[in-house]
C-alpha cells in the first residue's frame, strides 16, 4: 500500500468508515506507532504499526474480502452496536468469521436488501454522492394518493434544506385501501422518501429496498443473508464509480 491518510487506510482494511473513523480519532482510540493519531495524518503501511481500540490493523487481501446481501427485517438498526441495547443487522450475520459492516443505512423500521462488507473501498464507492448506482423501493401507502399528491413525489422536493433531484415514481398497484408505488433513487438523504411521503401528506404502511441496481432481493427471506457473486462483486465497483 502507498501513503495515505489514517481514515483512508481504516476504511480500506475494513474496521470502519472513513467519517466514523474521524470520530474513533477524535475519541482517542487509533493510535499509530504507539502515539494517538490526528484527524488526516498520513502513514505509510509498510513502516507504521497503526492501532484501533487496542488491536493492531492489518490490510485485507483480496481473499478476506467479504460481500453479503441481507433481507433486513424491520425492527434492527443498521450500524455496527447500539449504545440503546437494541437489535443491530450485525446480530443477523453473527455467524461470519471475519468482521463486517454495512453499507449505506435502512432506517428501523425500513427493511429489505442491505449490503455487508468488509471491503472499505466499495464501501466508499457506494456511500459516495455521485455513484451511479439506482436504489430500488416498494413502498405501501394507506389508502388512494391523488395526481395531485403522485406530483408532488415526482417533483424535485426540498428536504432539508437541500433541493433533491426528481425521483422516478411508477404506480405498482392502487386500490381504495391502499397504493404501492416504485420509488427508484440515485441521491439517497437520509429517510428521504419517508420526508417525501410526509411533503406529499401521505402515510407508509412499509417501506422495502427491493434491489440495488441489477443486484435484487429476490426470494431471500427476512434475517437471512447471502454471499454475492464475484460477478456482482464487479458490477458494483464498475457501475459505482
Amino acid at each position: 500500500m502507498e501513503k495515505m491518510r489514517i481514515q483512508k487506510y481504516l476504511s480500506l482494511c475494513g474496521v470502519t468508515s472513513r467519517r466514523a473513523a474521524e470520530d474513533d480519532i477524535k475519541n482517542g482510540i487509533v493510535y499509530v506507532n504507539g502515539k494517538v493519531c490526528e484527524i488526516g495524518q498520513v502513514i505509510d503501511p509498510a513502516v507504521d504499526t497503526v492501532t484501533y481500540k487496542g488491536k493492531k490493523v492489518i490490510a485485507k487481501r483480496e481473499s478476506d474480502r467479504i460481500y453479503v446481501i441481507l433481507n433486513k427485517p424491520r425492527g434492527y438498526i443498521t450500524t455496527s452496536s447500539d449504545e440503546l441495547g437494541r437489535k443491530t443487522v450485525l446480530d443477523l450475520v453473527s455467524d461470519i468469521s471475519e468482521r463486517i459492516y454495512p453499507v449505506g443505512r435502512l432506517d428501523r423500521d425500513s427493511e429489505g436488501l442491505l449490503l455487508l462488507t468488509n471491503d472499505g473501498e466499495l464501501t466508499n464507492i457506494l456511500t459516495h454522492p455521485t455513484h451511479k448506482i439506482p436504489k430500488i423501493y416498494h413502498v405501501k401507502f394507506a389508502g388512494k394518493i391523488t395526481e395531485e399528491q403522485l406530483s408532488t413525489l415526482r417533483s424535485p422536493l426540498v428536504i432539508d434544506g437541500y433541493k433533491i433531484k426528481p425521483v422516478q415514481t411508477d404506480v405498482i398497484r392502487m386500490t381504495d385501501n391502499e397504493t404501492v408505488l416504485e420509488f427508484t433513487l440515485f441521491e439517497g438523504r437520509n429517510r428521504q422518501i419517508r420526508k417525501m411521503a410526509e411533503a406529499a401528506g401521505l402515510r407508509i404502511i412499509r417501506l422495502t429496498r427491493i434491489a440495488i441496481g441489477n443486484i435484487k432481493l429476490g426470494n431471500l427471506a427476512p434475517g437471512k443473508y447471502k454471499y454475492l457473486t464475484g460477478k456482482q462483486v464487479q458490477y458494483l465497483k464498475e457501475k459505482g464509480i
